[in-house]
């Protein structure tokens, strides 16, 4: 079986932004460096503001609940702790997350981009591990065959970043990543351990350029082959550094 990477792409606010990498470097039982550092906890969330444990997606806002946010694109400044997000609605904007002001004008850009009929957007949440939707700190393995599948399927050519992954493969069949589970792969200088299917929400059906519901993604998953699952959620065993086109094998 021969694998390679093809995309690499964190995202450092949950649900509110995407960035693609050439490189990065795993650690053993961490998440993507930078991926799920901060969440926007809604006016629901049953978390306190500051930094939290793992808390589930029903306590945050997100693209399942408000598409728009789907067109959020997010760039790291890591030196500086500083994340600048820009939207085709909005102005640019450059924050500290972890600053109480900065903090404060986060909420006040992503509010008019929240769904009206969704609770609004109320603090940010730390996470102490990476604040991914499984429980476990994750590394979401996807496939490129599985998204070329799905857009024939619809008609339509379907951007991955409606998928959120964090490591895009290539020479697998189409959902072929699900006969992964429970085995080990070495993707470039780290080893994973694939750990559990990824059940996708209406966050898929958003276009990540203008934040508009323009697919029935997951209707073409359960006409097509009877699920809606996308990806596979991964654990990192022994933590090395992974770039685009390296090789990815069973280990």
């Amino acid at each position: 079986m021969a694998l390679a990477v093809t995309h690499l792409w964190r995202h450092p606010i949950k649900g509110h932004g995407v960035e693609g990498l050439g490189a990065v470097t795993l650690a053993a039982g961490a998440t993507l460096p930078w991926d799920r550092v901060w969440a926007i906890a809604d006016a629901r969330a049953r978390i306190a503001p500051g930094a939290t444990e793992w808390a589930p997606c029903v306590n945050f806002s997100r693209g399942a609940k408000s598409p728009r946010l789907m067109a959020i694109r997010a760039s790291v400044d890591e030196a500086a702790g500083r994340v600048t997000l820009t939207h085709p609605a909005r102005e640019p904007l450059t924050v500290d997350p972890d600053d109480a002001g900065d903090a404060a004008r986060l909420i006040a850009w992503v509010t008019p981009l929240t769904s009206p009929e969704r609770p609004a957007p109320a603090f940010v949440a730390r996470a102490r591990v990476g604040m991914t939707d499984s429980d476990f700190p994750s590394i979401a393995l996807l496939n490129q065959a599985s998204l070329a599948a799905l857009s024939d399927r619809l008609g339509q050519p379907l951007a991955m970043e409606r998928f959120r992954g964090n490591i895009w493969l290539e020479g697998l069949a189409p959902f072929a990543e699900f006969e992964l589970v429970g085995q080990t792969l070495r993707i470039g200088g780290a080893t994973l351990r694939v750990r559990e299917v990824i059940t996708r929400c209406k966050a898929t059906t958003a276009n990540p350029e203008t934040g508009l519901v323009d697919a029935d993604t997951l209707g073409g998953l359960r006409a097509g082959w009877g699920h809606q699952d996308f990806g596979v959620y991964a654990e990192v065993v022994t933590g090395g550094r992974v770039a685009v086109g390296d090789a990815a094998a069973l280990a």
